[in-house]
């Protein structure tokens, strides 16, 4: 068994780090109380990670939230469509992949015919009654993952997309930089002929803020990285905005959990510590022994703690945290309007 594996087998270095991932989750992280928020980002949904990890990560009730690259959820598409990825190699001619109209994601390659019909398809959803106004990228996702979650069941698919997962159990998605990415260009496509859907940062920053205050207040905020880049930031910038901006303060988020190959020495936020996050407010000081960093390829962690996760952990009531986003907002501004009568007052 891959629980047993790890339990007495992973005994240092980055294999120890594994292991010590796997007893976080399992011992305090996926309790009643705790709020966990996933981000994606690198090439990870193209690899089957959503259907044979995510997916049931979702559906367990394990993830609250998601922040993501466009990227991931676009690739996600296509496992919707029953579009075909082929496993390849690395050491192919890229010249030749483009005479015979072959896209590459370093060892795995697809037609262009994929791009083209997922293109088609999300033009089309996007043109729909519901998506005519402005709104965030939770809200955009969720539509978006509506539609696919009836494809799935169409063509016999059920359980192959996070997008799908999420719509069904209520997991917002954020997407921190919308316009990087296919859903991006398709919206942008649109934009020559109709107004509408127009994207709008804001609300993700209000929603995702909404949904640490709630974690604070209620409980705990926990946060597992998969990679880096803006995601990561994302994920982790909603205590500044409570703390440092609207002065509500509160301390950081209480666990988290990296799996990266960025260096820290570099100065990136990829490869940016708990340590040097704790400096920010991001991660309350107090949890930094409930901090791990594994420094490996995720596509090697996820699977493993995924199925150490299914021996050890029994599945999580979901708790619907995008039916809830209008709630948690009032909370959050009712607490920030009170704050300034206290402070005018005075």
């Amino acid at each position: 068994m891959v629980d047993e594996l790890i339990e007495n087998y992973f005994g240092a270095y980055n294999a120890a780090r594994i292991a010590e991932t796997c007893k976080l989750l399992e011992r305090k992280i996926l309790k009643k109380d705790v709020i966990l928020g996933v981000s994606l980002s690198g090439a990870l949904t193209p690899t089957g990670l959503g259907s044979t990890a995510l997916v049931t990560w979702i559906e367990n009730g394990w993830i609250d939230y998601i922040v993501s690259t466009g990227a991931n959820l676009y690739h996600d598409l296509h496992f919707g469509l029953d579009l075909p990825l082929h496993r390849s190699t690395p050491f192919v001619d890229d010249v030749e992949l483009r005479k015979q109209n072959l896209i590459r994601i370093y060892d795995i390659v697809f037609d262009f015919d994929v791009l083209y019909k997922s293109d088609k398809y999300l033009y089309r959803i996007l043109q729909q009654e519901e998506f005519d106004r402005q709104m965030g990228t939770a809200e955009l996702h969720y539509l978006i993952g509506k539609y696919v979650n009836a494809t799935e069941k169409e063509l016999g698919c059920s359980g192959k997309t996070v997008l799908a997962a999420a719509y069904r159990n209520g997991v917002p998605c954020f997407c921190p930089s919308p316009g990087d990415s296919t859903i991006g260009l398709n919206i942008a496509a649109l934009s020559y002929n109709q107004p509408y859907p127009k994207i709008e940062p804001s609300i993700d920053v209000k929603d995702s803020t909404a949904i640490a205050y709630h974690a604070k207040a209620n409980g705990e905020s926990a946060v597992m990285i998969l990679g880096g880049g803006s995601p990561k930031n994302f994920l982790l910038q909603t205590i500044p905005l409570l703390d440092e901006i609207l002065e509500i303060h509160v301390n950081g988020h209480d666990y988290f959990i990296q799996i990266t190959d960025a260096r820290p020495d570099t100065g990136g936020l990829s490869g940016a510590t708990p340590w040097e996050a704790v400096s920010w407010g991001k991660v309350d000081p107090d949890m930094v022994p409930d901090s791990i960093v594994c420094y490996t390829d995720t596509t090697i962690a996820l699977p493993l703690i995924t199925a150490y996760l299914l021996n050890r952990v029994e599945p999580r009531e979901h708790k619907r945290l995008y039916d809830k986003r209008e709630d948690m907002q009032k909370s959050l501004s009712n607490e920030h309007l009170n704050l300034i009568r206290s402070n005018n007052a005075t």
